[in-house]
């Protein structure tokens, strides 16, 4: 742990120390330093090297992009800090993770805000619903460009199938270290479980959790599919990823500048729509025919009439009421 510490300190010092050197050593030439956790052949990964060829090219190649992938620079929280503190430009990260930060955010972990994937996509791209939430963040150093598809959140089991909530009772769950996500499995009578994601094949195996959520990469690409053989279509949670920036470094752009990277981050989202649907269809595959993992239809209405409770408390909680009929107002479901 503390090797790793020292790892990441050493790296952000020269990085700090390069960029305030200009890395790219070309007179007029700024370079924009971007971290995320994931893989090079990772839909973000690849979206992001999108987004770095639209900037580069749009600006005649006065913006160069570096990008930091596979968590070299720290988890979603440090990479957090650190676009905060300027030592990172751009950060993916997903939107529970911004939770801590501000607590709008935590309205993407509530579930079945959403009827399904086109309305969360109308959401986002209404310009009153994301003007609101990518500038919540400036006055503590961070606004967002845009998000990334991360995917419906679904249930897969060990060995139990999941038809209706009644199913759900006892079943202890891994959730990720939100208190909505940990809210909705007690709602829906499961047994919430926090622990870091890279656990949870170990969990599963060992009988420790029953059950996690997630979206359908993590059978393959994690290998969740070797011991979870049961993947129910719940669509509790639709939790974006989200592209993050320093608000400094941004404001200190000028406006075509500015513009250049907003326009090279939508497209990039529509880029990233596309590969991500490859994606999903590919490992659905495998796990299917490869993995024999089963996947199940569920009586959806069940679960929703179960976390009903924690729409009211939204809808009425000072912190989030704003957020909440923001969005409800504009899909028209208010």
């Amino acid at each position: 742990m503390k090797k790793s510490y020292f790892i990441i300190v050493s790296l952000l010092t020269m990085i700090m120390l390069t960029g305030c050197l200009n890395l790219s050593g070309e007179e007029g030439v700024s370079e924009l330093r971007i971290a995320h956790n994931q893989t090079l052949d990772h839909p973000v990964h690849l979206s992001l090297v999108e987004f770095s060829r639209l900037v580069e090219e749009n600006s005649n190649g006065n913006i160069k992009v570096k990008i930091f992938p596979n968590a070299q620079l720290g988890s979603e929280r440090e990479v957090l800090e650190l676009t905060q503190s300027g030592a990172v430009d751009i950060a993916k990260v997903s939107a529970s993770a911004l939770e801590g930060f501000e607590p709008d955010y935590s309205i993407f972990s509530l579930p079945y805000l959403f009827e399904d994937y086109e309305q969360f996509e109308q959401a986002m791209n209404n310009e009153t619903i994301t003007d609101h939430l990518y500038f919540k963040t400036e006055d503590i150093g961070i606004i967002g460009l845009t998000y990334y598809n991360a995917g419906v959140r679904n249930l897969y089991t060990k060995d139990r199938e999941v038809t209706t909530v009644e199913d759900m009772k006892g079943l202890k769950v891994r959730v990720q270290p939100s208190q909505t996500s940990v809210g909705m499995i007690n709602a829906l009578g499961g047994l919430p479980t926090a622990m870091a994601y890279g656990e949870v094949y170990t969990a599963l195996q060992a009988g420790v959790i029953d059950a996690a959520e997630n979206n359908e990469t993590a059978l393959v690409g994690n290998n969740h599919g070797e011991v979870a053989k049961y993947y129910m279509y719940t669509g509790h949670q639709i939790v974006p990823d989200m592209l993050i920036m320093n608000a400094n470094r941004f404001n200190n752009f000028s406006e075509e500048e500015k513009l250049i990277v907003q326009e090279a981050a939508k497209a990039s989202t529509v880029y990233h729509e596309d590969v991500w649907a490859e994606t999903i269809e590919r490992q659905t595959d495998i796990a299917k025919n490869d993995m024999g993992v089963q996947f199940i239809e569920v009586d959806k209405q069940s679960f929703i009439d179960a976390v009903q409770p924690m729409h009211k408390k939204y809808a009425e909680a000072e912190k989030t009421k704003d957020i909440y009929h923001l969005i409800k107002e504009n899909i028209g479901n208010d």
